[in-house]
């Protein structure tokens, strides 16, 4: 959700049975417009809310002029104050997948996990119990990038890319037609290319470069759906 049309934004989706208090959305559309001057980013959207046992954590991404940059996350527990986080790292990615369950929303809450590690003394080789601890920050981190990568999503021609090689907002979009709208290949993944690389200059040949410069839906094979151990809502993209 674009935080300039957030309040429109919020009350299409609390059709779906999610919503925020009046406060909370005062709060919101007030401290994103100032973290977008702030921040000197181009613009800032409410990535979405996910739940914990203690408090929730509210998202939002800051994008700057080329709309496919990496973006800015950052978190708040009461939509006022915002903290930067720090980029998903492969690191953070293996280091977490062990944690299960809820989010506490206490983001210097650390998880313990024990893990065999070997250990080398001598000639010998031993196996020996070590008790890791891993911040939640670090896992909302991880949390957050996994969603992206998986379910974060653009419609065609929202976006499209100049000659010169950044991405910009396409002011002239006014949504997909209805047949369009039904339509897997009319809908990219909201992030840098990874199968259009591997196409032939045959499969790209019907390809307009200025609108099909992502990775379409219609490639994607449905995986296994694994639990991500977060709830989170209003995760929507304009």
């Amino acid at each position: 959700m674009d935080a300039e049309s957030l309040l429109l934004s919020l009350e299409l989706a609390s059709g779906s049975g999610q919503g925020l208090s009046p406060d909370r959305r005062a709060s919101l559309l007030t401290s994103l417009l100032l973290v977008k001057r702030d921040y000197r980013y181009d613009r800032v959207l409410f990535w979405g809310r996910i739940l914990g046992l203690v408090a929730d954590y509210y998202i939002a991404q800051g994008l700057s002029e080329d709309q496919l940059a990496p973006r800015k996350t950052l978190y708040s527990l009461n939509c006022m104050e915002w903290s930067l986080l720090p980029p998903a790292t492969e690191e953070m990615m293996a280091q977490t997948s062990v944690v299960k369950g809820r989010f506490m929303g206490d983001p210097s809450h650390e998880y313990e996990h024990t893990e065999l590690q070997k250990i080398k003394e001598g000639g010998k080789v031993f196996e020996e119990e070590v008790v890791v601890q891993i911040k939640e920050e670090t896992r909302l981190v991880s949390i957050i990038d996994q969603i992206d990568k998986a379910v974060a999503i653009i419609p065609r021609g929202a976006l499209f890319k100049t000659p010169f090689g950044p991405v910009h907002v396409n002011r002239t979009f006014e949504g997909l037609s209805l047949s369009e709208a039904k339509k897997l290949s009319s809908y990219f993944h909201f992030r840098e290319p990874i199968q259009l690389k591997n196409k032939t200059l045959l499969e790209k040949a019907d390809l307009d470069p200025s609108l099909d410069f992502m990775d379409s839906l219609e490639h994607d094979i449905p995986k296994e759906r694994k639990s991500l151990g977060a709830s989170s809502d209003f995760h929507y993209w304009s």
